[in-house]
């Protein structure tokens, strides 16, 4: 695939995160869904974070001992990061965390049902949106765990802000340091 870039990669992950949503508020308008709350404290905070922290920390590990999941991460990584500038990665955090979160858990998970079915699609389809290739079903069975990852802390919790900020995290974290290992 050819590289894109800055440009290219920042107008994606914008209309990306605006489908997303607009996706999300259709789904709203069609359907009477219950959400889940989205209450800020501190234990809330230090949950989400925690959380992203350690998914952060299973991904190294899975980079180390899986040579697929190694391939496909740097693959993907070297597409969407490699033309960001450092601030940029803000966004990269920010964008797929809130978007993503609001479809995948807040809207597709309570609509199919707070259960192990909500569970497994809403991951499913989690998993799949990071597919851009067939090569990459590594990326995609990671994305998906995450996806299942997620969607459980969102249920324990009851409180989308949970993996709004696990995700946040995850990303910005995963991207400042693979950004730091590249960039020289």
């Amino acid at each position: 695939m050819e590289p894109l870039s800055r440009v290219q990669v920042l107008v994606a992950m914008g209309v990306t995160a605006l489908v997303l949503l607009l996706v999300a508020r259709f789904w709203l308008l069609l359907d009477s869904v219950i959400l889940l709350s989205v209450e800020f404290d501190a234990e809330i905070l230090l949950l989400g974070l925690g959380i992203g922290f350690g998914i952060t920390g299973a991904s190294a590990i899975a980079y180390q001992v899986w040579p697929g999941y190694r391939h496909s991460a740097d693959l993907y990584l070297k597409l969407v990061l490699q033309p960001l500038h450092w601030g940029d990665l803000i966004w990269m955090g920010l964008l797929p965390g809130l978007s993503e979160e609001l479809l995948f858990r807040g809207v597709m998970l309570p609509a199919i049902g707070l259960n192990i079915y909500g569970v497994v699609f809403s991951s499913l389809c989690f998993g799949v949106l990071h597919l851009s290739g067939l090569q990459q079903w590594p990326y995609v069975a990671w994305a998906t765990t995450i996806g299942v990852v997620f969607a459980i802390s969102a249920l324990w919790s009851g409180n989308l802000l949970v993996p709004i900020l696990a995700h946040t995290a995850t990303n910005l974290i995963a991207s400042l340091f693979w950004k730091a290992r590249y960039s020289s």
